[in-house]
C-alpha cells in the first residue's frame, strides 16, 4: 500500500512559479512510476507529467513541455513538480499518482494504482 500527500499549491500570478511536492509512504517507493495529473472545474482529469526512474522513461503533456519538470528525492520519498512560467490555463487541482509497473503508458489515469488528495493551483492573469 502507498499513501500519497500533495502540498505546495497556492495562488500565483501569471508568469510565476510553484513547486508541488508529493510525499509517499510505503515500501519500494523507488520502484514506482510517478505521475502528475490535473483537473480543472468541469473538465476531466488530464495528464501533466510522469516518470519511471527504473525504466528511464519520462513524459510531459505538450501544454507543459519546457515549463514543468518532474523530479524525485528518494531519500525523502518525495516527488516534485516544478512549475515555471505559469499561465491562467494551468489553474486546476493537481494530483500525484503512483504506479507499481514501470512498463506501458504513463499518461492515462486508469493505469495508476494510488492517488493523492490533490492540491489547488490558481494562476491569476
Amino acid at each position: 500500500q502507498v499513501q500519497l500527500v500533495e502540498s505546495g499549491g497556492g495562488l500565483v500570478q501569471a508568469g510565476g512559479s510553484l513547486r508541488l511536492s508529493c510525499a509517499a509512504s510505503g515500501r519500494a517507493f523507488s520502484s514506482y512510476a510517478m505521475g502528475w495529473f490535473r483537473q480543472a472545474p468541469g473538465k476531466e482529469r488530464e495528464f501533466v507529467a510522469a516518470k519511471s526512474w527504473s525504466a528511464g522513461r519520462i513524459s510531459y503533456a505538450d501544454s507543459v513541455k519546457g515549463r514543468f519538470t518532474i523530479s524525485r528525492d528518494n531519500a525523502k520519498n518525495t516527488v516534485f513538480l516544478q512549475m515555471n512560467s505559469l499561465k491562467p490555463e494551468d489553474t486546476a487541482v493537481y494530483y500525484c499518482a503512483a504506479r507499481g509497473s514501470a512498463s506501458g503508458r504513463l499518461d492515462i489515469v486508469s493505469v495508476y494504482d494510488y492517488w493523492g488528495q490533490g492540491t489547488q493551483v490558481t494562476v491569476s492573469s
